[in-house]
């Protein structure tokens, strides 16, 4: 059981292994929606970051996403 402790960990991970991020579109998702993305996101921008004010551009986003 102490080999658990020696061999990665109690969990399976390795200590100080660095994490690497997936590259910019891997994802499928990351193509699709674009559209309703760039709309969510000027909303944000124009509004100072008030996520309030864009709920709708954000509903529209995030059922695009749950469609695809």
């Amino acid at each position: 059981m102490d080999d658990l402790f020696f061999t990665g960990g109690v969990f399976g991970g390795t200590r100080g292994a660095r994490v690497v991020p997936p590259e910019n579109g891997v994802f499928p998702l990351d193509h699709e929606c674009e559209l309703e993305k760039k709309d969510y996101l000027n909303c944000l921008k124009t509004s100072g970051h008030q996520s309030e004010t864009c709920r709708e551009f954000s509903k529209k986003y995030l059922r695009c996403r749950m469609e695809k």
